[in-house]
């Protein structure tokens, strides 16, 4: 971890490090289960617009870190969580007809986009 990170006054309920490391691959193992019960549902497959709001979080959700950690942006990376919240719970809400199990499975990720939103705002409002 860079030492701008370290260095920034954080909320006094972020997660230790460690626990990103742990947390962020069980939500992308959600995320996959997810989108796989709802692509191969034949109310889906081979293509239903979910999908695609699906994927646009998702390559949100990948250029945050480039835009928080590299670019050190965090306005920007703000605007990007809250696009990321709003597309997840349109996917949620957009999934639940086609596979309940899989707009459930995204519950986690959308709680822990929250968090991820309020530790943002905080490192904005104290930095």
């Amino acid at each position: 971890m860079n030492s701008w990170y370290k260095n920034l006054n954080k909320a006094p309920w972020s997660p230790p490090n460690y626990v990103f490391g742990i947390v962020w691959p069980i939500l992308y193992v959600f995320m996959f289960i997810s989108i796989i019960l709802v692509y191969f549902d034949k109310q889906c497959f081979p293509y239903c617009s979910p999908v695609t709001f699906f994927f646009l979080q998702l390559i949100l959700n990948l250029s945050w870190t480039t835009i928080f950690f590299k670019y050190r942006q965090l306005y920007m990376a703000l605007i990007v969580i809250i696009s990321i919240i709003i597309l997840t719970v349109y996917t949620i809400l957009a999934f639940y007809p086609i596979n309940k199990i899989a707009s459930y499975l995204l519950i986690p990720y959308t709680l822990w986009l929250c968090l991820a939103f309020s530790l943002n705002m905080y490192l904005i409002f104290y930095n």
